[in-house]
């Protein structure tokens, strides 16, 4: 496997799926300009097939396979929204798919999982939350014993590729950005957007965005080497893996500046976009819109485009709930 992500490969990887994905739309809202005295550009990921920007890697690594490859299945590890698009790309290709999570993953995304047709097995862990060891080690087990071929869920040049359409489709319609603004778990959607705009885009500034409470990305890029998330507790449950071997030196040649925000400013801004936007987000979808509301980003007077992840969420736990009269 060619481990190298270029801006040819994301090319390769549009034209691979553009028939599989949706064109997602991106809207604005002028009460958020307002409120950022800025012109930000919401590109809603949210509305993609499955609920999520993972599709677009999923599918291209689904369908880069050779039928021989292909055969036995795919196999990855995930907390759900990786686990949901690719049960649903390898379902399209009518192969079987092997997915790793955890027991504690929000039931809306197990059932998804197996509304698409995915065969879950169970991470076993030490800890309340598995480890990416922990994530992975099943994953390997589960390649033996079938004979799936395994995808990782972002520390794969082909996932990585299929996330960077994204940003192609920004920049066909939003050339000139000052600010692209993206959430960072384990790196995939943020090192296939900077790739393109590192090419296409130069001056536009990309930031990744992260919870505090899961700040391994911050420290990392800060510290120039990979440091490994341990305990994350934040309710931005996607944003709660390492950064790859693969994605870690992609992020730190094409980032701007990895920034964190507070657990408060994450529900704040994901019920603020359900308000404002009109549209459902999940928590870590709002992580780079609560990068704006603290100020971590000097947006003022400028054009920013924010990507709206995912919007899997468990409708009967919303973040919010508690505090409500």
């Amino acid at each position: 496997m060619n481990l190298t992500v270029t801006l040819e490969a994301v090319h390769e990887a549009r034209t691979r799926i553009k028939e599989l994905i949706r064109r997602t739309p991106i809207m604005t809202s002028e009460s958020l300009n307002r409120m950022a005295s800025a012109d930000i550009f919401f590109k809603c990921e949210n509305l993609q097939r499955a609920g999520v920007f993972k599709a677009r890697g999923a599918f291209n690594a689904v369908y880069s396979l050779s039928d021989a490859e292909a055969i036995r299945g795919v196999v990855t590890s995930s907390s759900g929204n990786q686990a949901a698009a690719l049960a649903m790309a390898a379902s399209s290709r009518g192969i079987p798919a092997y997915i790793a999570m955890p027991r504690g993953a929000l039931e809306s995304k197990i059932s998804a999982v197996r509304r698409y047709g995915g065969n879950i097995v169970w991470v076993e862990s030490q800890g309340a939350v598995p480890t990416s060891e922990e994530y992975e080690a099943t994953a390997a087990r589960v390649q033996i014993e079938t004979g799936a071929h395994p995808v990782h869920p972002y520390n794969d040049p082909r996932t990585i590729a299929g996330q960077g359409t994204c940003a192609l489709e920004i920049v066909d319609e939003r050339p000139a950005l000052d600010f692209l603004l993206a959430p960072v778990g384990g790196g995939g959607l943020l090192a296939g957007v900077s790739t393109v705009f590192k090419a296409l885009s130069a001056a536009t500034r990309v930031i990744g965005c992260e919870p505090e409470m899961a700040d391994d990305a911050y420290r990392s890029f800060h510290a120039g080497r990979i440091v490994p998330q341990r305990n994350p507790r934040t309710v931005a449950d996607g944003l709660r893996t390492s950064l790859g071997d693969l994605t870690f030196p992609i992020i730190s040649r094409n980032v701007d500046d990895v920034v964190t925000v507070s657990e408060e400013a994450i529900v704040s801004a994901m019920r603020l976009v359900w308000e404002r936007l009109k549209v459902v987000i999940e928590p870590s979808s709002a992580v780079p819109v609560a990068a704006v509301l603290e100020k971590k980003v000097p947006v003022a007077g400028k054009s920013v485009a924010i990507i709206l992840s995912g919007g899997n969420v468990d409708l009967d736990h919303l973040p919010w709930r508690a505090k409500s009269p």
